[in-house]
């Protein structure tokens, strides 16, 4: 029992972070209908521009947590303004193409940079630094720490804000008007340029969070670490539904659960024979159930939702 339940904490914060990076992948996804395959690099350059910030100010005297902050501050900034002008100069022009185009361009740039990444971070792996206490907190015969706790607690928040801006705002009016139909839109005052822009810059803002909780809690970072936690969080994406906002966060959530009691109880189901390296199995057996038996997601009829 113990096991079970440490497993599902586990699973709680793993999805947690895989729900952050869906939302960005599910936001692109309901305006524009493009899969941004690039998205789980922006995670990656999120958590190294905080580890370089932290690197610099370490001596700096400052307590941890405020670290964190201005790491991630300095993470988001740097991650909006990169998001920003991939939107511009390389989806803008593909927005009437075929949209095989984009999607290939997308891949594209994931590739691109993580090779940038490499050449300014160089290829070794990084230990990032403990900032938050880690005295752990004891559930049952669980055990949890402070990062883990405010991973939860933050992707929560999250939510709850992006529901608020896509249904109560100004600007989430203009996202769903956009989503339905861009040119009708537009002749009632939208300006799709500049609301599909900033759906790029709030998704970089997401993957910049993922990122530095990403790497606060397993204490490295290097320029592929993107890969895997983004084709997973678009898997969470298509497991809720891509294009709903909260079926992201259900998707993201049960992904991790799933994975981490996979982890836990693959040695013992297989008799030995596969060990908890292969948990990344699930996550893909996942993708191929939901796009063989419900291919819209769990989610995906309520498109009312769409950001």
């Amino acid at each position: 029992m113990d096991i079970f339940l440490q497993q599902v904490i586990n699973g709680l914060v793993l999805g947690s972070m895989y729900a952050l990076v869906a939302l960005g992948y599910t936001m692109v996804y309901g305006i524009i209908n493009l899969i941004n395959f690039a998205h789980g690099e922006v995670l990656m350059v999120g958590a190294l521009t905080s580890w370089t910030v932290v690197m610099v100010l370490k001596d700096a005297g400052l307590p941890g947590w405020l670290l964190l902050i201005i790491s991630l501050l300095a993470a988001i900034v740097v991650c909006a303004v990169l998001n920003f002008a991939i939107e511009k100069i390389a989806y803008r022009p593909l927005r009437n193409a075929p949209r095989l185009a984009p999607l290939i361009t997308a891949m594209g740039m994931s590739l691109l940079l993580q090779t940038l990444a490499m050449m300014i971070w160089k290829p070794s792996t990084k230990p990032y630094p403990i900032l938050l206490p880690s005295d752990p907190f004891f559930i049952g015969g669980a055990v949890i720490n402070t990062t883990q706790i405010l991973i939860l607690g933050v992707t929560a928040i999250t939510l709850a804000g992006l529901m608020y801006l896509v249904n109560k705002t100004k600007l989430g009016r203009a996202m769903r008007a956009t989503a339905e139909n861009p040119r009708v839109a537009a002749l009632m005052g939208v300006k799709p340029d500049m609301v599909i822009s900033a759906t790029f810059i709030i998704g970089a803002a997401l993957a910049a969070l993922a990122g530095v909780m990403y790497a606060a809690n397993y204490g490295t970072v290097q320029h592929t670490m993107g890969f895997l936690p983004g084709l997973k969080a678009f898997t969470a994406a298509v497991f809720g539904g891509i294009g709903n906002l909260a079926g992201a966060v259900v998707g993201g959530v049960l992904l991790g659960v799933i994975e981490a009691l996979g982890s836990g109880y693959i040695g013992a189901l297989t008799g030995g024979v596969l060990g908890s390296q292969y948990s990344d199995i699930f996550a893909f057996a996942v993708l191929i159930l939901v796009l063989t038996v419900r291919p819209q997601g769990l989610l995906g009829e309520r498109v009312a939702d769409r950001a």
